[in-house]
């Protein structure tokens, strides 16, 4: 949103009635020195993406959407709750989109709806969905909201579909994968064997805007910087928060039985486990993500994860201190 207020005049969001402002205006602090006048562009719109009432009021007199919204959770308690949320939520975006002439969506999946074959770690735009254990609750929800919109544009509608891989990004830092640098900033000994694809928030952004702005319809997109074992991406932020870096291996079986502690103790705390079975797995596997695609369509360079974790570490510790 930050970047669109920079190249837009009049933007609308929805939020929820219960939704905290200040994280917003926070955010916009990390970039700028004029947040408050900036976010003066923004109309916001109470909104519960179920509701369809409420989205037409948010779609009257718009041209172009986003829709980022989506519900992230690896608690086998919410998988059925959380796919039928997020599968209902892209159906009405797009249902509203086409019946108001829309003229172009920009739908934000992930790179889990791509799927894992099990036959090979290379993935791109072309990679076929094979259900099975490799996937996610999470990676099915947006696997089947991707179909929602394959099915708008089947009816019509201008739409591109962006995966990014994990984003990068200031805010609360201790959720999302912006907890990656609160843990290493309280000390974090271990480390998986596991890597993946990470990307900058701007980056996310700015392939968002430039995506909107060109004549391309009818594709989607791997949103990547690069691929890269989990560890160095702990190390570099380590480094550049003055930190222990990771140096005890965590093997197969103490990932397993991490894993399950996790689940037994919840019992107890009647908390969500802080350590579950698919996260354990995605801590573990390798994947590899290619963004030629994007790079040549856009003619895009992306921002190094080393730089990626400079400039994040910088904004922690302003906020956190040395």
């Amino acid at each position: 949103m930050y970047q669109l207020c920079r190249t837009e005049d009049k933007i609308r969001a929805t939020k929820r009635q219960r939704s905290n402002m200040n994280l917003v205006r926070k955010v916009f602090s990390y970039y700028c020195d004029n947040a408050d006048e900036l976010l003066e562009k923004v109309e916001w719109v109470d909104a519960d993406l179920l509701n369809i009432t409420d989205l037409e009021t948010a779609f009257q007199g718009v041209t172009k959407v986003y829709n980022c919204a989506a519900w992230l959770s690896f608690n086998p308690k919410h998988k059925q709750r959380m796919i039928e949320n997020n599968v209902r939520t892209t159906a009405n975006i797009v249902n509203l989109c086409l019946s108001n002439k829309i003229q172009k969506l920009c739908h934000v999946s992930s790179v889990a709806a791509l799927g894992r074959s099990g036959e090979s770690n290379h993935i791109d735009e072309n990679t076929s969905w094979v259900d099975g254990p490799e996937n996610s609750n999470y990676a099915k929800s947006k696997y089947y909201s991707e179909l929602e919109v394959w099915r708008g544009i089947e009816e019509g509608l201008d739409a591109v579909i962006v995966n990014p891989s994990i984003i990068l990004g200031p805010g609360q830092w201790e959720s999302g994968s912006s907890i990656f640098f609160h843990t290493v900033w309280k000390g974090m000994p271990f480390y998986t064997l596991g890597s993946n694809a990470f990307v900058d928030v701007r980056d996310v952004a700015n392939i968002l805007i430039q995506l909107m702005q060109s004549s391309i319809t009818s594709e989607r997109f791997v949103i990547c910087s690069e691929n890269l074992p989990f560890r160095s991406t702990f190390n570099y932020i380590a480094e550049f928060l003055g930190k222990e870096k990771p140096h005890i291996e965590v093997t197969p079986l103490l990932n397993a039985m991490g894993w399950r502690m996790a689940k037994f103790a919840s019992f107890f705390t009647r908390k969500s486990p802080v350590l579950t079975k698919e996260t354990a797995r995605s801590g573990s596997s390798h994947s590899h993500y290619d963004n030629t695609k994007i790079r040549k369509a856009l003619n895009f360079e992306f921002i190094p994860v080393e730089q990626t974790c400079k400039d994040l570490s910088n904004m922690f510790l302003k906020e956190y201190g040395k």
